[in-house]
């Protein structure tokens, strides 16, 4: 790697280190909000897909409006979703997720047993939400997904042996290509335009003969 090159991946690395920096970081009244599947699918569809409303949730989840309206007055109440200001009637509300990051990672929720449950909530029916995700793809490219589609994935699992430092500086990097696309992609509209989920799995290993 010549000496530019080094210096774009230093400036891109202190990039994402200052913006990730001003993520929310959610405290346990938000996280305890959360702290219920159905908000999580619905947190994560607004995420992925886009303002909805409580018709459009409940279809999607196969729910009722008056359960989905609950829980989204019940997310709006710690603004961890909001109106869409610029739609909506008076008899159908349209409903977002604030743009910018979130972490789960709450030092004041670690404080306490319920905190630390609604932490394990959250993050259980996240990770659980997005790995039903992946394997919809892996069968539906079994099924037939439009190959087009199939070259432009990426499912790969890698290990290296690194120190903490190393590990840190190599997730900065990662989450600046990441900010780099959502940046100028997330609006995006057109033909074959989809929603992409870009997943980054980066943790240490237990020892070996170590409980994981």
């Amino acid at each position: 790697m010549g000496t530019t090159e080094s210096a774009d991946s230093a400036d891109a690395v202190s990039r994402a280190e200052q913006r990730h920096n001003q993520d929310r970081v959610l405290d346990s009244g938000a996280l305890r909000a959360l702290a219920h599947p159905l908000r999580v699918r619905i947190y994560d569809i607004l995420s992925q897909y886009g303002p909805q409303t409580a018709s459009s949730l409940a279809e999607r989840l196969g729910e009722s409006t008056g359960s989905t309206s609950y829980h989204l007055r019940a997310l709006a109440k710690h603004d961890l979703i909001r109106e869409a200001a610029d739609r909506g009637t008076a008899r159908e509300r349209w409903w977002e997720r604030p743009v910018g990051g979130v972490s789960f990672a709450s030092p004041d929720a670690m404080t306490t047993p319920a905190g630390r449950a609604a932490t394990q909530v959250v993050m259980n029916e996240f990770l659980r939400n997005r790995n039903d995700q992946l394997l919809d793809f892996v069968n539906r490219g079994i099924d037939g997904e439009d190959e087009i589609w199939q070259d432009g994935t990426l499912i790969s699992t890698a290990t290296a042996r690194l120190t903490p430092e190393q590990s840190k500086e190599l997730a900065l990097r990662i989450m600046a290509l990441i900010d780099e696309a959502v940046d100028n992609y997330r609006d995006q509209t057109g033909e074959n335009v989809r929603p992409v989920t870009i997943r980054a799995d980066l943790f240490p290993l237990p020892s070996l003969g170590e409980k994981s």
